[in-house]
């Protein structure tokens, strides 16, 4: 059978001897500081067992599921009732097919990584390989999956309407990896939908147990509930949108807004986005207090398939790139709150590479000298999050801002085995820096080099977020 080995070897992706210099001497051993996921608090509570490698690779992950459903493959073997060992033979078969498409690096980085496995996934070698890694799991449970990783902090994505006791659970466990609540509140905004906006309203108020009859009871929980995360060292927001909400809302239109919804009302699209404006200034304020960050995802189109989404619900594979017009919005945001002195940290997230210079031009405005790279080009997202999208963000960082000061990459995954996704980020961050040293681009001086890309894997993030690390981890 081929060998992985054939392309997985010490110098992928590194085509000079300075890019597999500053690889292996400053970034490889880094730790992870792994700022926004998707990873379940549930299954790192339970500390949980994998029954196998489907549950473990498959599960929840909608970037293989687009792939083999454009590979031909039936949503039985996807999403469906297909048995475990039918899934991932049907990802198996699919993964030749993903050639040039960044599944099948990450496919063979984490099977080598976590498994050992040096021969190519397809049909034929399938049930070679799910022998081999099943027989690996039981000493790969959540917890030992973070440790081998080298994984300091994770910040998960949770809903202000979701109780903490997990992360309390997590806390008091033996796990050397900090786990730390995300705020995201993205349903508080989601107006439009009043049947499901309402029972989100009373399973926030049980949460925070408060009674929500006003905007202000609301805006009190909420408030709330962004204390609640504060003591349970929770630092970040996080926000996912089509462009940033800025529009001008005084608290009485915000208030209408709310009540007609209550009463079953669906606003029209200037009351949301009025309303949602109001929000999303009221969560930057309070960011800024607390000295938190705040992530603005900005430019998805979601839920593209109303098919799909009928059969499947939302997290399934139906989104995509989005062409919003974001400058003016964003600037509004970002003005208004420093007008007052009240701009938190802010990472801005872009999907669309056409904007990059957008992005990267705006937060140039609004840096303030209090905190260096106090507003931050988010690493490539989601679409991006590959080879050339991620070259595309280093280099509009690089031209338009300090990269040096950059906080590095980040998993935004549900899988507890795509931590090589940090290794490839890594490896392509070293492979430019290289390309540039050997042409004389920069300076052939390692120790100056070396030490930004050791930053950018690890030491920027590690002191821009205050986030209490385990001693192993901390400087």
């Amino acid at each position: 059978m081929p060998k992985a080995a054939a392309f997985i070897h010490d110098d992928f992706l590194l085509t000079t001897k300075q890019a597999s210099r500053l690889y292996h001497e400053f970034a490889k051993d880094e730790p992870i500081f792994d700022y926004h996921c998707h990873l379940s608090p549930q299954l790192i509570a339970d500390n949980h067992q994998f029954a196998d490698l489907a549950e473990l690779w498959l599960g929840g992950d909608h970037y293989k599921w687009r792939a083999m459903r454009a590979n031909g493959v039936s949503e039985r073997f996807c999403t469906g009732d297909a048995t475990p060992r039918e899934k991932f033979q049907a990802w198996a078969e699919t993964v030749p097919q993903t050639l040039r498409n960044p599944l099948y690096h990450w496919t063979h980085l984490e099977l080598k990584r976590y498994f050992g496995v040096d021969v190519l996934l397809d049909g034929q070698s399938a049930d070679k390989i799910w022998q081999q890694a099943n027989a690996k799991l039981p000493k790969l449970r959540v917890h030992d999956l973070l440790t081998q990783s080298k994984v300091a902090v994770v910040c998960t994505t949770d809903d202000p309407a979701d109780p903490l006791d997990l992360h309390r659970k997590i806390a008091g466990s033996k796990l050397k990896t900090r786990v730390y609540p995300a705020f995201r509140p993205d349903k508080a905004l989601a107006v439009g939908h009043p049947a499901a906006f309402n029972a989100w309203v009373e399973k926030l108020a049980a949460t925070a147990n408060v009674t929500i009859r006003k905007f202000d009871d609301l805006l009190g929980a909420l408030k709330k509930r962004h204390d609640d995360f504060h003591a349970a060292g929770g630092r970040l927001s996080d926000h996912g949108l089509e462009s940033a909400l800025s529009e001008p809302c005084t608290h009485a239109q915000a208030k209408m807004v709310f009540d007609a919804v209550r009463g079953g009302r669906v606003p029209n699209a200037d009351e949301a986005l009025r309303y949602g404006s109001y929000l999303m200034f009221e969560f930057g304020r309070w960011d800024a207090a607390r000295g938190w960050t705040k992530q603005l995802h900005l430019g998805a189109i979601r839920n593209n398939s109303s098919r799909l989404l009928a059969q499947l619900g939302p997290d399934t594979g139906l989104d995509s790139i989005g062409d919003f017009p974001q400058a003016r919005a964003l600037s509004r945001y970002l003005d208004t709150l420093d007008a007052t002195n009240q701009l938190p940290r802010m990472i801005i997230y872009n999907v669309n590479p056409v904007d990059n210079y957008v992005f990267g031009a705006m937060i140039g405005n609004f840096q303030d000298g209090s905190i260096a790279g106090k507003l931050q080009f988010g690493s490539g997202w989601w679409f991006l999050d590959q080879k050339e999208g991620m070259e595309w963000q280093i280099n509009a960082l690089s031209n338009l801002g300090l990269l040096s000061r950059f906080v590095g990459m980040l998993t935004d995954s549900r899988s507890f085995v795509s931590y090589p996704r940090h290794e490839y980020f890594r490896r392509t961050l070293c492979n430019l820096l290289g390309g540039d040293m050997a042409r004389g681009e920069i300076p052939g001086d390692f120790p100056l080099v070396g030490a930004m890309v050791r930053n950018i894997c690890f030491g920027n993030a590690r002191d821009y977020f205050g986030l209490a690390l385990a001693p192993e981890f901390s400087k």
